[in-house]
């Protein structure tokens, strides 16, 4: 996986909010996706999301549209608690 081809502040926003979920340091979480190692961000998720999860992180413009699109958007807001 390339992160360097998404937008780093879209980036560094969804890193923050999934990595919080998953209870690791943001810092730990990019370094084991652009590894490959998705054991981690994986293991509690369902099979469906899981799926979905590896198409959106392993498509540097399918990264883009998702995390410009409004829906998106308040996702991040409600998650992040609205910063």
């Amino acid at each position: 996986m390339n992160l360097n081809n998404t937008n780093p502040q879209n980036l560094d926003s969804l890193l923050k909010v999934v990595s919080g979920k998953l209870n690791m340091p943001a810092d730990q979480l990019k370094k084991e996706l652009e590894s490959g190692k998705f054991d981690n961000a994986l293991k509690n998720m369902k099979p469906s999301e899981a799926e979905q999860f590896n198409k959106i992180v392993n498509n540097p413009k399918l990264m883009e549209t998702f995390m410009s699109a409004p829906q998106a958007q308040a996702l991040y807001k409600k998650l992040s608690g609205g910063k």
